[in-house]
């Protein structure tokens, strides 16, 4: 049996994306673990997150659980949510300044202040709802169609150094990079366990990717 081990380290709604990889793929094993040992050992890896980036590194260099990104990264199918994806950059500029894991090479900036919208209207910051996504080819992609609408709650968004990683962008209202693919990774700044059936088919596609384009 097929299994994924969704990363503990003591942030985030684990429980959310677990039922939800759990209903896309019923029979694939979902783990919510903080071993190292476990997370090496399963076929695939999610890691999510939510809240600050200091917090988050402080978390995972406490436990340990950086290096074990570090050798996923190199190894297995690996998918980044939300603060995950953030996590993955080289730094973020969250609480003044924070260090990322630098598995992808980029920073984390925050929306400026003052944005509107085409017509004039004021954007609220963080990015929160429903927002269109625009695909680059990737096999996580399969039987999702183009400009499908995906759940975001951000403030802070990825700008990698390589615009060849950037596997979708979303407009808010110049376009950012809302996805990011590099080797076996696979990185999201919105919620595939909120986005109803999009999301889900996602996560299935990830439950069933060997980790190569």
């Amino acid at each position: 049996m097929s299994s994924v081990a969704v990363i503990d380290y003591g942030m985030g709604n684990l429980h959310s994306i677990a039922k939800a990889l759990q209903y896309a793929v019923p029979e694939v094993d979902v783990q919510i673990v903080s071993n190292a040992d476990a997370i090496l050992q399963a076929d695939r890896v999610v890691f999510p997150g939510v809240g600050a980036m200091r917090d988050c590194m402080r978390a995972l260099r406490h436990s340990g659980l950086a290096d074990v990104i570090h050798e996923v990264a190199k190894a297995k199918p690996l998918l980044g949510i939300c603060l995950g994806m953030q996590a993955l950059l080289t730094d973020s500029e969250e609480n003044g300044y924070t260090e990322g894991l630098n598995v992808l090479a980029g920073h984390v900036v925050r929306f400026p202040d003052g944005l509107t919208d085409k017509d004039g209207n004021t954007l609220k910051i963080p990015h929160m709802g429903w927002n269109q996504v625009q695909q680059f080819p990737h096999p996580l992609w399969d039987g999702i169609p183009q400009n499908s609408r995906f759940y975001f709650v951000h403030s802070y968004y990825a700008r990698p150094d390589n615009a060849a990683v950037v596997a979708a962008t979303t407009d808010y209202p110049d376009a950012f990079a809302c996805a990011l693919a590099q080797n076996n990774i696979f990185a999201v700044q919105f919620h595939p366990e909120k986005s109803q059936a999009v999301g889900l088919q996602l996560l299935k596609n990830f439950l069933h990717w060997n980790g190569f384009v």
